[in-house]
């Protein structure tokens, strides 16, 4: 399938994170932007899958920059595609992510 990205991917990666309890993100870039993300949008899932135990807002607020990879992870090594996360919090359409 061909996909158009949006210009400019990838992203700047993430360099900090904030929990805004209870499930949302206040995340910086590299470039200097930060934006929020509601994280509970992963959390809505029904089976939750990896993303069950964040239920938890402790459990959430246990997120850590994966600085190797420049993105966000949780215990267990639940992580989410920087590029993703830049786009939600730039408001940057991408395909297949609502």
């Amino acid at each position: 399938m061909d996909v158009d990205l949006p210009p400019g991917m990838p992203f700047p990666r993430v360099t900090a994170v904030e929990v805004i309890p209870p499930y949302r993100l206040h995340l910086s870039f590299e470039d200097g932007t930060e934006g929020e993300i509601d994280g509970s949008r992963w959390l809505r899932r029904e089976p939750p899958g990896v993303f069950g135990p964040l239920r938890d807002p402790a459990v959430f607020a246990k997120v850590r920059v994966q600085h190797e990879l420049g993105t966000i992870t949780w215990p267990d090594d639940v992580d989410l595609c920087p590029d993703v996360l830049y786009a939600l919090a730039h408001g940057i359409p991408l395909p297949g992510v609502e």
